[in-house]
This record gives C-alpha cells, sequence and structure tokens, in this order.
C-alpha cells in the first residue's frame, strides 16, 4: 500500500471509529508529526478521503470531517452486497467442478480452523470470498466492489462480533448452492450474508457508544462527588470562622 494509502486508512478508521468527529479540522502538519511521514503523503490521503466523502476542503480553512454514521456503514455494505451478490452469481454459473471441489474444500478447512480457534480463519474467510470474485470473471465488478471494500479498514471486517460465526453458518449453503450452479439462490444467500456483516459491526458500534457514555457517566459521578466532599469538609470550617 502507498503510504497516502496508509494515512487514509487510519484517518479512515478515527473518523468511522468515532475518534474524530464531524466538524473538526485536520491540520495536515499536525497529522504529518504524528504518523512520522512527510505532508505530501498526508494531503494525498486527505484528498483521497475527500473522494471518499469521509471529509471535505474548505478555502483558505483545510480539510474538516464529514462524520459517519450508521446509514453511511449501511449504505457502504448495501452496494458491496449489490455487487457481492452479482459476481456470486456469476460464478455460480461459471466455476468448473474443479473450482467447486476446491472452494468445498476451503470451506472444510476454515470449519476446521474456526473450531480450533485457529487465527487462519479471517484469512480462509478472504480466500473463500476471492476466489468466488475471480471465478465469475467480471473485473471491472470486482474491481467496484474493491473500491467500496477499501472503505472500512481490514480489521474492522475481522473484528464484528459474530461474525465469524455467522460465516461458518453461510459459506457451506453458499458454497453447496454453487455447486448446484443456482445463480439466484447464491445471490440471495451472498447479499443476506453481506448485510449481516453491517448489522453485527452495528450492534458493535452502539454498544461501543453504551461504554463512553457509561465511563463519561461514571467519570461525572466522580466529579460530583469529589465535589460534595470538598464541600463537606469545608463546612465546618466556615462555621467555626463564623463564631
Amino acid at each position: 500500500m502507498q503510504l497516502s494509502g496508509t494515512v487514509a486508512s487510519h484517518l479512515r478508521e478515527q473518523i468511522i471509529s468515532g475518534k474524530l468527529k464531524a466538524g473538526e479540522f485536520l491540520r495536515i502538519d499536525s497529522i504529518a508529526s504524528e504518523l512520522g511521514v512527510s505532508t505530501t503523503p498526508v494531503r494525498e490521503g486527505l484528498l483521497l478521503l475527500q473522494s471518499e466523502s469521509f471529509v471535505r476542503l474548505l478555502p483558505r480553512r483545510g480539510f474538516v470531517v464529514n462524520g459517519f454514521d450508521k446509514e453511511d456503514l449501511r449504505d457502504i455494505f448495501w452496494a458491496q452486497a449489490i455487487i457481492g451478490a452479482e459476481l456470486a452469481s456469476r460464478a455460480a454459473k461459471r466455476m468448473s467442478d474443479e473450482d467447486v471441489k476446491q472452494l468445498l474444500a476451503l470451506v472444510e478447512e476454515q470449519r476446521a480452523a474456526f473450531e480450533a480457534g485457529d487465527e487462519r480463519v479471517v484469512r480462509l474467510s478472504h480466500e473463500f470470498h476471492r476466489r468466488i470474485n475471480l471465478a465469475a470473471n467480471s473485473p471491472r465488478l470486482a474491481l467496484l466492489l474493491g473500491s467500496l471494500t477499501k472503505q472500512l479498514p481490514n480489521h474492522f471486517y475481522a473484528s464484528i462480533e459474530g461474525q465469524l460465526s455467522d460465516t461458518q453458518q453461510y459459506h457451506p449453503i453458499i458454497a453447496e448452492a454453487i455447486r448446484m450452479h443456482d445463480g439466484e439462490a447464491v445471490r440471495s444467500l451472498m447479499f443476506h450474508h453481506i448485510m449481516s456483516g453491517a448489522e453485527h459491526l452495528i450492534h458493535s458500534m452502539k454498544r461501543a457508544e453504551m461504554d463512553d457514555k457509561t465511563e463519561e457517566l461514571s467519570l461525572r459521578d466522580i466529579q460530583d462527588l469529589s465535589r460534595t466532599a470538598g464541600k463537606t469538609q469545608a463546612t465546618p470550617s466556615s462555621k467555626l470562622a463564623a463564631k
């Protein structure tokens, strides 16, 4: 990945996670210093994020965060699901018996890795989708899907709560539908498989927001208790002083 892409990925993750808020200005010099790079890849990375609507450039003021909410997330996954489902449907009609045999073997390998708690399960999951997308023999559509996928950090896909167990349910039946060359069944299954990822991630984001709010409330309670204790301790002295 080019340095500008690395910068864009870093900032994109911070925007999606909410660490960078809507309306917050992004200073090129500060980002370059933080990441230990020159200002050129930072500017290029911000321009890339602008093309994805994560930030916007205000004349004479600089780049500002557009923000990212749950509907934005659903939109990205919906677009991925539409294209991914079409690619899978085409692959179902074009995969040879040998291709299907290898795909089924990959599913079995992934199942074994999941049950063993092997970290290879994430890589095997990516390989499952990669093989299907390549088998569709639709390079422009696959390229479009790739550009959408890059709008979310790679580890987001792996860290979606419940997504790995969900994969163990969908991948075998998708592979079986491909074996039957049932393009419409594959299309429907792949669409719902990808969209389920969005719901898992949104659930995780909601829980993270609740944890943040709980942490803020706890800190506020501690501060309130500290102020109350301070007033309580000050009260006797002030009474004595009045006497």
